[in-house]
């Protein structure tokens, strides 16, 4: 079957299930613009007239993809070995809302995907309107670019330009968690199939800067792994804080000023963290932006489960972390979250 026909099953499929079939025509020429446009990255670095400094990248990147295959046992097939040159900053904008006084985000239906916590547009203008739709209803919301995506190995995914400018670190941390999910990824549990990515982006960035880094390199990347983990933890509190105020029994108006109240809280608790930091800024234009719901929901998609992961891959090492995941997706929902908090509070040996 052709891509083409694949695409427009996709599309019809999708038209049955009583899905926006605009937005998946979108996806469709998107997807159909990026497959078009590959070009095999062996062929680019062979190539002398090709710009001196993308050969270089890009030779970077097969290196890193072959790391991924053989240190970290990630998917070995025809992903990550072509290139497109795009002429936008990023390759999709996701959209993400919750409702006034819920943390949980909304979630769309996909066939192929599952349901997701977010919806993503090849356009930033689409994403836009799409948000505003949803802001008149009166969801928070919240939208950002991505430099990178997966078709969960659907379809071969190329590099973009978009993912090879923030330096080999960069591009390493992107490639190992996009493999990531399409080793593994649970339809309709966007917070475990996240974490679960940036687990084994972390990980394996780490490994790969051991082999091909310093040791500053290493130890400018831990204390990055170490704000992100105390930035997880803020955003976690303040969801624990709004739960109590959603769940209590105010009226409206007092709910929205207790909500005002827990987002001050939060831009203070921040800026005690931010001191013990050394006065690190990395964190400062996510705090400069409108917060609300939403914008705490598109983090902890990706945080929630990484501490107990992570924790769970250094106890079990690599291949006992991949049968216990793989153990973990034979679950329902929320017998998998079960799970994942019994393995927070009890500790593992590496023999279990």
């Amino acid at each position: 079957m052709n891509i083409i026909r694949q695409l427009a099953l996709l599309c019809v499929a999708t038209a049955l299930s009583g899905c926006a079939v605009p937005f998946y025509w979108q996806a469709i020429g998107g997807q159909l613009q990026l497959l078009r446009k590959r070009t095999p990255i062996e062929k680019l670095v062979d190539d002398p007239t090709v710009d001196s400094a993308l050969r270089a990248k890009l030779s970077s990147v097969a290196a890193i993809r072959r790391f991924a295959v053989d240190e970290l046992h990630l998917p070995d097939n025809k992903s990550y070995t072509t290139y497109v040159a795009l002429d936008r900053s990023y390759v999709v904008w996701n959209v993400v809302a919750a409702k006034e006084f819920s943390v949980d985000p909304e979630r769309w239906c996909f066939p192929f995907a599952g349901c997701v916590a977010y919806r993503g547009f090849f356009a930033r203008d689409k994403a836009e309107q799409f948000q505003a739709e949803l802001a008149a209803d009166g969801l928070d919301t919240y939208s950002g670019g991505s430099s990178a995506y997966s078709t969960l190995g659907y379809f071969a995914d190329p590099v973009l330009s978009t993912m090879i400018n923030g330096g080999e670190q960069y591009v390493a941390s992107l490639l190992f968690h996009e493999l990531a999910h399409q080793k593994l990824y649970i339809k309709g549990d966007s917070e475990f199939s996240e974490a679960y990515a940036t687990t084994i982006e972390e990980y394996g960035t780490e490994r790969w800067l051991t082999v091909h880094g310093t040791a500053a390199d290493i130890e400018r990347y831990r204390q990055r792994r170490q704000r992100g983990a105390d930035f997880g933890k803020l955003i976690a509190a303040q969801q624990s804080r709004l739960r109590e105020i959603y769940a209590s029994g105010d009226p409206p108006e007092t709910k929205r000023s207790r909500k005002g109240a827990a987002f001050d809280t939060l831009r203070s608790d921040y800026a005690a963290v931010k001191s013990r930091w050394g006065g690190s800024a990395e964190y400062d234009a996510w705090f400069a932006q409108p917060l609300n719901n939403a914008t705490l929901a598109a983090v902890a998609t990706y945080t929630r489960w990484v501490p107990v992961l992570r924790a769970r891959l250094e106890t079990r090492g690599l291949d006992g972390f991949y049968a216990d995941t793989a153990a973990l997706a034979e679950l329902a929902n929320d017998e998998r979250a079960e799970r994942l908090r019994s393995w927070a509070a009890a500790p593992v040996s590496a023999s279990e």
